[in-house]
């Protein structure tokens, strides 16, 4: 199927949009995390001194006047919505690049990258909805910024047809997991090195002083870690042993031990040991954290070390 030239070229501008959108809201986090506590006194001070204050009942047929939201909050808004106009237009970066090559869009790095970097976006907005976390929306971007200049840069490949290695329908199983999964260990990936972070603070507050006090509590950061790693390691198992069905079928072999393999099934098991230490010796705090973000660092030395340095069956993506 020849390539649509012109969808292609509108695939290239929607990436290079959510990605300068996603800056954008990066920005607004910071600005929410660096002054909330600072609006969070002020708010306080005006309680204590309204204490005193006679109460009035308004008047029936009177709407009471909603509290004005601060300044922080304001930005913190202000990049949740930036966020979602980002995932909406990278979505159409996608979809578009899809339909011009006719193929799933995850026939390379760049297209890998640019899928598991939504996912994670994705991930993060759902989290927000949950949990109180919004302040940690800068941390959490940053990486998935860096990620999709180096793709857009870098790893950029023009929209063309796939190898023939990859013309099969194992390639929506097997990386479409392989994606989701990535996607959402990377926020867990975050939060683990955020919770080291906060522990190192609370221990010495000299450490950290200027990020430590203002991110979440160290027990909602080690929960929210634990609940996003035992959802997305599922998905990462059920990718391995698609990939294992894949080789068999293209390469006569279900394992092979080639780079991408070993570390995938190393990373793997880090992941294994994390849930399993937490469900049977209720390994928690610094050590499960050290585990997650190890695990993590795992995933993106395979993503990048292995594919683009090493030569093994997979270099070729």
């Amino acid at each position: 199927m020849p390539v649509n030239d012109t969808l292609a070229t509108y695939s290239d501008w929607t990436y290079g949009a959510a990605a300068l959108i996603y800056v954008f809201a990066m920005v607004c986090y910071a600005v929410e995390q660096a002054f909330s506590r600072a609006a969070k006194k002020s708010e306080q001070a005006r309680e204590l001194v309204g204490a005193g204050a006679p109460v009035t009942t308004p008047r029936i047929g009177i709407i009471a006047e909603a509290p004005r939201r601060s300044r922080p909050e304001r930005f913190g808004r202000m990049a949740v919505a930036l966020t979602v106009l980002g995932a909406v237009l990278h979505l159409s970066s996608l979809v578009l690049r899809g339909v011009a090559t006719g193929r799933a869009p995850w026939g390379n790095m760049y297209e890998y990258g640019a899928a598991t970097m939504f996912v994670a976006v994705v991930t993060w907005l759902v989290l927000m909805r949950r949990f109180d976390v919004r302040r940690l929306g800068a941390f959490v971007l940053t990486p998935v910024v860096i990620l999709m200049f180096l793709g857009g840069t870098v790893l950029y490949t023009e929209a063309a047809p796939v190898q023939p290695a990859l013309q099969s329908y194992w390639l929506v199983v097997h990386v479409s997991a392989a994606i989701i999964s990535s996607g959402l260990f990377l926020v867990p990936g975050v939060i683990s090195v955020l919770y080291l972070v906060k522990v190192r603070n609370e221990a010495n507050p000299a450490r950290f002083a200027r990020i430590g006090p203002k991110l979440s509590d160290s027990d909602t950061l080690d929960r929210l870690a634990y609940r996003t790693t035992i959802f997305a390691f599922p998905i990462y198992t059920f990718g391995i042993i698609c990939g294992a069905i894949w080789a068999e079928a293209a390469w006569g072999r279900f394992w092979g031990w080639d780079p991408k393999e070993t570390v995938a099934f190393v990373a793997w098991v880090v992941y294994a040991g994390y849930l399993h230490s937490r469900a049977t010796a209720g390994w928690r705090g610094t050590r499960a954290a050290v585990i997650n973000s190890t695990g993590f660092a795992m995933i993106v030395f395979n993503l990048f070390f292995i594919n683009l340095v090493i030569s093994g069956l997979h270099s070729y993506a």
